[in-house]
């Protein structure tokens, strides 16, 4: 009309996303990893609005070639591995979101059932940061229970607490189940640190308990046991994690 108006610049839209999120074009299958705050990432670029007739004119006519410009379309793909200092695994029903509980403020479903937590759980003891991530069975690598589910969340902690049940009959082959399971996944998951519990120890013998132990040793890492109902276990575990987080 007679204002001089130009096409209206869109806004910038910005889409906040959690730390451990990883952006995967479907297209290009470019990916980037979100790992730190307040970081800006530029994911598509917005058109150019066409400019006024008045901008477009001389005294001779019309300025040819000048049009506007569509924004970019993408499909994405967005998978969130969690960040923790510490991840609470093993196999089903190992007591891990009763530890989580008493360690941190976090309050995880509670069962005496395989397959109570579906979804990774997040507390935190002072500024360490604990994950309790899903139990997995065998043949979780190949997607059986919660297969990829759970291992992918223990890729970005520092230190992992493998619990296990202090009943089990032999804690050594439940030990190896797990950790075949991280070899067929990524072999990298074995090298991370990791303390074994032995879960549960209220509910056995003392003469078990050492044979349990025993058993354990041949890994030649460092076993605690602990019982959710024995304090005194629990500020060992503490101490514990403070170490192996602030002093590794």
């Amino acid at each position: 009309m007679n204002k001089n108006l130009d096409g209206k610049k869109g806004d910038d839209i910005t889409v906040l996303l959690p730390l451990g999120t990883t952006i995967i074009d479907n297209s290009t299958q470019e990916a980037i990893e979100i790992l730190e705050n307040d970081i800006s990432v530029l994911i598509a670029t917005g058109g150019r609005g066409q400019r006024g007739n008045h901008d477009q004119t001389t005294d001779i006519g019309r300025i040819p070639g000048e049009t506007h410009q569509a924004g970019e379309k993408k499909e994405l793909h967005l998978i969130l591995n969690l960040i923790a200092d510490i991840g609470l695994i093993g196999l089903p029903n190992a007591g891990k979101s009763s530890l989580l509980s008493v360690l941190t403020r976090a309050t995880p479903k509670i069962g005496n059932y395989p397959f109570t937590t579906l979804e990774p759980s997040l507390g935190t003891l002072g500024k360490i940061v604990i994950a309790d991530i899903p139990g997995l069975i065998e043949g979780a690598s190949m997607g059986r229970g919660l297969g990829i589910q759970f291992l992918k969340h223990i890729q970005k902690t520092k230190v992992l607490l493998h619990c296990i049940d202090a009943t089990q009959s032999d804690p050594l082959t439940t030990y190896q189940t797990v950790r075949t399971e991280f070899e067929k996944y990524d072999e990298r998951l074995l090298e991370k640190k990791e303390i074994i519990l032995l879960t549960k120890i209220d509910l056995v013998q003392e003469k078990e308990l050492k044979s349990q132990i025993l058993q354990l040793k041949k890994i030649k890492k460092e076993i605690l046991p602990v019982s959710i109902y024995n304090p005194e276990s629990i500020e060992k575990l503490k101490k514990a994690l403070e170490n192996s987080v602030f002093h590794s």
